[in-house]
C-alpha cells in the first residue's frame, strides 16, 4: 500500500506543484492589477482635485476683476484661441454684444459678459434679452453668455432651445485654463456653432425656400427699457 502510494505520488506531485505554482501566479496577478487600478484611480482623483483647485485659484483672479476689465479678459481669451477682428465694446447700450469677432473659421461670434458673485445666478429675463438681439441685431453665427456664476434651468433651456451658448462658472474656469473657446462650444448649448452655408456675396445664411415661399418677416423691434442690467 505504502509502495502504491509513492509510485503514485512520483506520477502526480508534478501537476500538483504544477497548479500551486500556477493559482499562486494568479493570484499574484489579480493582486497586482487591483493594486494597479487604485493606483490609477487614486491619481486621477488627485488630479482632479489638483485641477479645480488651478481652476479656482484662476477665478478668484476672475472675480477680483472689474466688469470692464473681466470684458476685455474675455476678449483676450478669443484672441489667444485664434479668433480674429475682435472688438470690446465696453458701453452701456451695446444691445448685448459686450465682445464681437470671428471665430478662427470665420465665423461671426458674439458674447455677452456677466460678472457677477460666485454664489449668484443669471436670471432667464437675461437670457431672454441676449437671444433677442444677439442674432436678430448682431447676425450672430455663434452666440456665447459668459458669466462668473451659475445660470437657472429656465435660463439653460432657453439657451440650449434657442442655441446660445451658456458658458456657467465650470466652463468658464476650464477656459481660463487653457480649453479652446471652439472645444467649450457643444458642451452646454449649440450656440448655432455649426457651419451654415453661406452666400457668397454678404456672408450670411442662405436659405434653402423656394423663392416663392420667401415672404418678407418683419424684424423685432429693439428690446424695452431695462435692457442693460448690472454687471
Amino acid at each position: 500500500m505504502v509502495l502504491a502510494l509513492a509510485l503514485a505520488w512520483k506520477t502526480v506531485w508534478p501537476y500538483i506543484v504544477g497548479l500551486v505554482l500556477v493559482g499562486l501566479l494568479g493570484g499574484i496577478a489579480w493582486w497586482l492589477r487591483r493594486t494597479h487600478l487604485r493606483t490609477v484611480a487614486e491619481h486621477r482623483a488627485w488630479q482632479t482635485e489638483e485641477e479645480n483647485a488651478a481652476r479656482e485659484r484662476s477665478m478668484a483672479e476672475v472675480d477680483a476683476m472689474t466688469w470692464q476689465r473681466f470684458e476685455r479678459y474675455v476678449a483676450e481669451l478669443c484672441r489667444r484661441d485664434g479668433c480674429t477682428q475682435v472688438v470690446v465694446s465696453g458701453k452701456s447700450g451695446d444691445l448685448g454684444a459686450d465682445v464681437v469677432g470671428r471665430m478662427p473659421d470665420g465665423r461671426r461670434l458674439v458674447i455677452q459678459c456677466k460678472h457677477y458673485a460666485p454664489h449668484r445666478t443669471v436670471p432667464s429675463g437675461d437670457m431672454q434679452k441676449f437671444l433677442g438681439t444677439a442674432k436678430a441685431e448682431h447676425a450672430a453665427d455663434v452666440a456665447v453668455f459668459v458669466a462668473t456664476c451659475g445660470f437657472t434651468r429656465d435660463a439653460e433651456r432657453l439657451a440650449v432651445k434657442h442655441e446660445i451658448v451658456a458658458m456657467h462658472r465650470n466652463l468658464l474656469g476650464a477656459w481660463v485654463r487653457g480649453s479652446t473657446l471652439e472645444s467649450l462650444i457643444p458642451l452646454n448649448g449649440a450656440g448655432d456653432g455649426r457651419r451654415s452655408p453661406r452666400s457668397p456675396r454678404d456672408g450670411r445664411s442662405a436659405t434653402t425656400r423656394p423663392a416663392a415661399d420667401r415672404r418678407p418677416q418683419s424684424r423685432p423691434g429693439p428690446p424695452g427699457p431695462g435692457h442693460n442690467s448690472p454687471r
